[in-house]
């Protein structure tokens, strides 16, 4: 039997995460935590599992292969893909569910098929309704169902029948591209609103979002794997060209139908929408530039709306998760950058020190909000904090590492279920807060980090070191070749107190390189002026900052630093074309997976925000492109790229190749058939680890570690 290896488990596990209890809620009274896990940590399938929280014991409620006898994820309907690859969801089985206000009855999909489930009881049955079936959502009061069924917008009642409450005017040619009910690319991919519709407290409406997608560019793209199938038709709203045209509409389950109307010419973003009670809806609209952003509430038999709060910035407003929110006591809860830090706002008022950088609000009970934030000087942290509305804050977890928490229960006795994740512990650990532990069945991975975090230079660059397994900085060994393997892009961080996210970097550690991963300007967590720092220009300050956190490591520890490599995917794979283009003096081999090399061919909601509109100024896009300096490539590039990719797609690989080619610069490009951006395939992502580390030894001269 062959030896198990990491990257053969990376892949197989789904990178250490199958097996882990995730998409956790409480019920209204408290005493139930419902969560998906699958069974196994090389188990793809996840269940739905309940945990009476008084006795400490889980029961299983439904199980995918027994409702089913089989899975059939070649089948799903294409809104669940897309779904899935804008949450970047790779498991099967029940993906995602939803509950009743109580939390007492739940309702999820399987296969395109709508199954609703007891929690108390803990029995599962499938409703035979008319589908495929997308997006189910159980009424607050559990007495029937919505869901989404290709572009409408359905009511399941118990009994098994169904009907239409929205939809595209079928004989209508003008609606041929119109949708009720789903979230628009750019809102899924760039917002992290993943639904399109909302139901009303009492049950007997529902706020859709009517998307009319014909305005947006379509784009195609094929199979070359495959010539006989026929391209597939994507609508992508590219910088500079037009999005989807989105409308709110409250309707009523007796007929009734009602426009919330606002300023869409100068608001056309729709970022969130919440009911507060049956008799106000609260909207928030976001400005083409995303520069203003306006939280209003609606009256949903009217229509109309006025604003409750508003926000501006030269830059751009940040959307936070998890808000707005209401206090009981009507006061709204909003999160903004004030004084150079994301400050908890209450009816517009900041209530958080600007030592505290807020990243999300987790949710309110009563006269309380709980958030998440982080040191502004540390962002390899991440704390649950309380806020009370006596002005007193605390937090309710101080270990270092990354703690996230869900809170549920009643107003009066909130049950809170905290996730943590440290650096001394592999996996993370998921229990109620004074309460029991839910048990993770995710494997502890083959490498263990060997790993040791820094604040480098005056703009404390965080940056982890990890070095060969036995190996430490001053143990007099020879110089070790270099590994930059960053991000290094808004919205996400790699440096942080967290032992599975360094797994990877360690596993090329242990093939003789010492890797570095720097969280620099543009990343999330260290205030309004280091986010701001990629305005007009997503190229120089990610790129000076590895170059910085580089030199400043060679001073403690043994790099040969004419020997540096450089990998990333993403905005990492752009930052890694980039630096053997711009720093050959620096770096002297790069692997590029899925790189933006030309941000024209992005979206409009995520490159706008940061190069603006290309069509009013394009000296940004030409600045921060890869394409115009292709012809500087002087050192060994390999470009990684699935070719299925909607988010970054392929064309990007593509047009860099070709310009490097009408360059006369040699490189290497590999073609992911059938591959998207998340790369879920075991086989793709096992080889794809390995083929990476053959290039960067024989590019950098590195001998097979012992």
């Amino acid at each position: 039997m062959d030896t198990d290896t990491f990257p053969r488990q990376y892949a197989r596990t789904q990178r250490l995460t199958l097996g882990d209890p995730r998409d956790i809620s409480v019920s209204r009274d408290g005493l139930r935590v419902a969560f998906l896990r699958s069974r196994a940590g090389d188990d793809p399938v996840n269940c739905l599992w309940v945990l009476d929280v008084a006795q400490d014991s889980e029961r299983l409620v439904a199980d995918p292969l027994e409702l089913l006898g089989a899975l059939d994820d070649e089948n799903l309907p294409a809104a669940e893909r897309a779904r899935r690859e804008r949450t970047r969801e790779a498991a099967s089985g029940i993906t995602t569910y939803t509950t009743d206000h109580a939390g007492t009855v739940t309702a999820f999909t399987l296969a395109g098929r709508l199954f609703v489930a007891g929690l108390v009881s803990g029995k599962a049955r499938e409703l035979a309704v008319e589908g495929p079936v997308f997006d189910a959502r159980p009424d607050p009061v559990a007495t029937r169902v919505a869901y989404v069924s290709g572009r409408s917008l359905r009511i399941a009642e118990l009994d098994g029948t169904s009907w239409e409450l929205a939809g595209p005017a079928r004989d209508d040619a003008s609606e041929s591209e119109v949708m009720w009910g789903s979230a628009e690319f750019i809102a899924a991919e760039e917002m992290h609103r993943f639904r399109g519709y909302w139901w009303s407290p009492d049950g007997t409406a529902i706020a859709a979002c009517r998307v009319d997608n014909s305005p947006v560019t379509r784009w195609y793209i094929a199979d070359p794997a495959n010539p006989d199938r026929p391209a597939n038709e994507i609508r992508y709203p590219a910088a500079g060209t037009n999005n989807a045209h989105v409308t709110l509409h409250v309707r009523a389950l007796n007929g009734g139908s009602t426009e919330v109307t606002w300023d869409r010419d100068t608001y056309p973003y729709l970022a969130d929408v919440r009911w507060d009670g049956a008799e106000r809806l609260l909207l928030t609209v976001q400005s083409r530039d995303q520069r203003s952003l306006m939280v209003l509430e609606a009256d949903p038999r009217l229509g109309d709306t006025s604003p409750v709060a508003a926000d501006g910035d030269v830059a751009w407003v940040e959307l936070v998760p998890g808000t707005p929110a209401v206090l009981a006591d009507g006061q709204l809860i909003t999160a903004a950058d004030r004084d150079g830090a994301r400050r908890l706002l209450v009816d517009g008022n900041p209530v958080t020190p600007v030592d505290l950088q807020v990243r999300a609000v987790i949710g309110t009970r009563s006269d309380t909000v709980y958030f998440t934030a982080n040191p502004i000087d540390d962002a390899t942290v991440q704390h649950v904090w309380r806020w009370c509305a006596d002005g007193t804050s605390s937090a309710l977890t101080d270990e270092p590492g990354v703690h996230n928490a869900v809170v549920g229960g009643p107003d009066d006795a909130p049950v809170i279920v905290l996730r943590t994740a440290v650096l001394s512990e592999p996996g993370s650990f998921t229990r109620v807060l004074d309460g029991p532990t839910i048990e993770s069945f995710a494997q502890r991975p083959l490498v263990t980090p060997n790993v040791r975090l820094h604040h480098f230079g005056e703009r404390r660059l965080a940056t982890a070191v990890l070095l060969p397994t036995g190996r430490s900085a001053n143990d007099g060994g020879p110089a070790l070749p270099v590994l930059l393997d960053p991000y290094g892009g808004p919205h996400a961080l790699r440096a942080v107190a967290a032992h599975n996210a360094h797994c990877t970097s360690q596993w090329f550690a242990d093939q003789g390189f010492a890797v570095l991963v720097t969280d620099g300007r543009g990343t999330p967590g260290r205030g309004s002026e280091w986010e701001r720092a990629v305005l007009h220009d997503v190229a120089t300050a990610p790129l000076d900052d590895l170059v910085d956190a580089l030199h400043a490591a060679a001073q403690e520890y043994p790099l040969d630093l004419t020997r540096v490599g450089i990998r990333g995917w993403s905005f990492g794979g752009y930052l890694a074309a980039l630096a053997v283009l711009r720093r050959p003096d620096v770096f002297h081999a790069a692997v590029a997976g899925a790189p933006v090399t030309e941000w024209r061919l992005y979206d409009t909601h995520y490159t706008e925000r940061y190069l603006g509109d290309p069509t009013v100024d394009a000296l940004p896009y030409a600045a921060s492109s890869l394409l115009p300096i292709a012809d500087e490539l002087t050192r060994p590039l390999l470009l990684v790229h699935g070719l299925a990719d909607d988010n970054v797609v392929a064309a990007h690989t593509l047009q860099l190749s070709n310009a490097l080619l009408a360059a006369g610069k040699p490189h290497e490009v590999l073609p992911l058939v059938g591959v998207t951006h998340m790369t879920p395939q075991e086989v793709v992502a096992e080889h794809l680890l390995l083929h990476q580390l053959e290039f960067l030894r024989r590019s950098l001269g590195v001998p097979a570690a012992n």
